[in-house]
């Protein structure tokens, strides 16, 4: 990213849990950046104790995914360049952005997936919660002004998931977001020193075409001891 130059927080709905089927019109830039965005971390602990016993020790189970806060303005009074007055207000605006995070996917049953990226942020989730206050409007009661608090829980592939909480494993960090001109034979090869084990790593992912690799999607690569012989 260039010095200077402004990059608006950009929300992309996808249909799929591979982030790889973009939701048609599902992209929502914000009006202005957000002050500040929070992360929530959380510990799923187990607390069973044995019938008889005055107190068992707290374990730890797994770390749940993570949580984004983030906030959201609509502003149609025609301060903000760019958003002159329009005659529905800040309808058309909130419901372009609800289409893009609220929406119910008509195969999934549950909201679109959501790519989230601003500056160092790229966050993958979807819409938990979200409240919409609105603060300003015309005599005839049309919304010139809304905040939206919105709240996403983070996704994580199952094949990922699974292989960050095997803690029997050492190697909890054989996982990669692919980036532009990345190859899985290249990922491979830096991996574990040898590309000959690429399609090995696409069976793992339930890759359908492994040379069809798109920008921010998480890869698995399973531990080198636990492979059998990879395809010729």
């Amino acid at each position: 990213m260039s010095e200077g130059k402004l990059e608006k927080l950009k929300l992309i709905a996808y249909s799929d849990p591979e982030f790889s089927e973009k939701v048609a019109d599902g992209e929502f830039s914000t009006l202005l950046n957000p002050e500040k965005y929070a992360y929530q971390y959380k510990i799923e602990q187990n607390e069973d104790q044995a019938p008889g016993t005055s107190a068992a020790p707290i374990k730890f189970n797994k770390k749940l995914p993570e949580e984004l806060d983030l906030e959201f303005l609509f502003d149609r009074t025609g301060i903000v360049k760019g958003k002159e007055k329009a005659e529905d207000g800040i309808i058309d605006d909130i419901e372009h952005f609800k289409k893009v995070v609220l929406n119910y996917n008509g195969e999934e049953h549950k909201p679109n997936y959501v790519m989230i990226s601003w500056g160092s942020l790229l966050f993958k989730g979807s819409l938990v919660e979200m409240t919409v206050e609105f603060k300003l409007f015309r005599p005839d009661g049309t919304p010139l002004r809304a905040v939206a608090k919105a709240k996403f829980k983070g996704f994580v592939e199952d094949d990922l998931r699974m292989a960050k909480e095997n803690r029997s494993s050492p190697d909890l960090t054989h996982y990669r977001i692919v980036k532009a001109g990345d190859n899985l034979p290249l990922m491979t090869q830096k991996i574990y020193g040898d590309p000959k084990y690429y399609l090995e790593v696409a069976r793992v992912n339930n890759m359908v075409n492994f040379r069809d690799l798109k920008p921010g999607q998480a890869i698995y690569f399973p531990p080198i001891e636990k492979q059998g012989s990879p395809s010729n």
